[in-house]
């Protein structure tokens, strides 16, 4: 296996290790790193740069021509047909790192919208105090100026009478 195709296999078995320990612990610190919107597009565009290639290698080797040269010789044959296996693993590989790229793109969401959801509530939850504050202040508001109301309405009827 080649250095880049070693690379993205590496790749893939350490994005599946992350993604279980980040269902597992679900911390959203991680989701938040200034370097993340940068980082995350670079692999989509290696990833995809990858799979392009490997689409590419296993039309080469999947074609009539490699097929035509190797039935004149049998090793021939057996190397088209190992170079076809390898073109077709690297294909996989990308293809599944990309799916879970995609899954990893699907749980940042679903943080940040669950992060926005509690933000939302604990507002709510705030404003529903501030709420209940200012009507008890209000109403007790009402019973003073009633109060003060009532007692000047008795000083000046005692007074004028």
């Amino acid at each position: 296996m080649t250095l880049q195709w070693t690379a993205v296999a590496l790749f893939l078995y350490a994005e599946i290790v992350v993604n279980l320990i980040f269902q597992s612990i679900f911390s959203t610190e991680i989701w938040l790193s200034p370097y993340w919107n940068k980082f995350f597009f670079a692999m989509i565009m290696a990833l995809i740069i990858l799979f392009l290639d490997a689409v590419r290698e296993v039309q080469k080797y999947s074609g009539p021509e490699p097929m035509q040269d190797a039935k004149a010789n049998p090793n021939v044959y057996d190397h088209v047909h190992m170079k076809l296996f390898r073109s077709q693993r690297n294909l996989y590989i990308c293809g599944f790192s990309l799916f879970l790229w995609l899954l990893v793109l699907i749980m940042r969401r679903v943080v940040t919208l669950l992060n926005q959801a509690a933000v939302v509530l604990e507002d709510r939850a705030g404003l529903q105090a501030q709420v209940e504050h200012a009507v008890k202040a209000a109403k007790q508001h009402k019973e003073d100026n009633l109060m003060l109301y009532l007692s000047y309405h008795r000083f000046f009827s005692d007074h004028c009478s």
